[in-house]
């Protein structure tokens, strides 16, 4: 595929994931939370953030209310997606925690914008977020990351570099996580078993890998699977689905964060495939997975 191939691809992908009749497989959003697109002043860039609010009715803000907790949310997709198509689990979240949901409309794999550069819009707007924290009405000290694919890698990502700077998460979550961008990322048992799954290929992860670690780029330093360093992290919540070729990627990630001594629970979705959050419509599995997203933040951020 050639940079204006990838970029035509990318155009029409979004476009129909953003597409009101999407609807009918992402889901439609909690009535209870108010959605709306932001942008974040970060160096050198603006940056696009999908912002999900509870409405007052819902246990919103107001003046004699405390800050809400925040969630950041990193969608799917590395060379395509929009936090559009995470509309339904995120407003859910913002209406019944209650909580901020800000979902980051990071920089999209490229020839020329490696996955570093959307590990850094991650990064950075979670740094933004809870140091602008009274501006948008948060509580820092309340604060948790979720990702889903390659969006669970940049999360968890910056849940490593959150230890690193000093502050602390209560949680993350990571839901069919990338976790592995070295030259073993396609050697997992579940990758060569579901190769041509339906939402998710070995020929895209092939291109994922080319576009995300360019030439002369150390892939240990983007892949959680191999940091040299797990312990002190938020507790985890990874959520596998079965039918997913990343689904060893998930199951090695939780178990080298338990024995780095950071709790982890591994929860495994039997049938389900890749992306089943984002797609309530179609497979069933999303619902109990949503409610267990919820209750593991809950916990968390109360």
């Amino acid at each position: 595929m050639t940079a204006e191939e990838l970029a035509a691809y990318r155009e029409a992908e979004n476009r129909r994931r953003a597409s009101p009749e999407m609807r009918a497989i992402t889901g439609i959003p909690d009535p209870g939370a108010a959605i709306g697109w932001q942008e974040l002043a970060l160096p050198g860039r603006r940056l696009p953030v999908r912002v999900y609010r509870p409405t007052p009715e819902s246990g919103g803000s107001s003046a004699d209310r405390a800050a809400l907790p925040l969630v950041l949310h990193v969608h799917g997709g590395g060379f395509v997606g929009t936090a559009v198509q995470c509309d339904w689990v995120n407003s859910h979240l913002a209406a019944r925690l209650p909580a901020l949901v800000v979902s980051v409309e990071h920089r999209l794999l490229a020839p020329d914008t490696p996955l570093s550069a959307a590990a850094d819009d991650g990064w950075d707007a979670l740094h933004h977020l809870v140091r602008h924290a009274d501006a948008w009405g948060i509580d820092p000290a309340r604060t948790a990351v979720f990702g889903e694919s390659c969006g669970a890698l940049i999360t968890a990502l910056a849940a490593i570099r959150a230890r690193e700077a000093g502050l602390h998460l209560r949680a993350q979550v990571l839901v069919n996580p990338v976790a592995d961008l070295t030259e073993t990322m396609l050697d997992h048992a579940s990758v060569t078993q579901h190769a041509q799954s339906p939402t998710l290929t070995a020929p895209q992860l092939r291109l994922l890998l080319r576009l995300a670690v360019p030439q002369g780029t150390d892939p240990r330093a983007l892949s959680p699977l191999h940091a040299d360093n797990l312990s002190g992290l938020a507790p985890a919540l990874v959520v596998v689905p079965t039918h997913d070729p990343l689904a060893d990627h998930g199951r090695g990630y939780a178990e080298r964060l338990r024995t780095a001594g950071t709790p982890a629970r591994l929860t495994e979705y039997l049938g389900a495939p890749h992306a089943f959050v984002s797609m309530p419509g179609v497979v069933p599995q999303a619902e109990a997975a949503r409610a267990e997203i919820a209750g593991f933040l809950r916990g968390a951020l109360t």
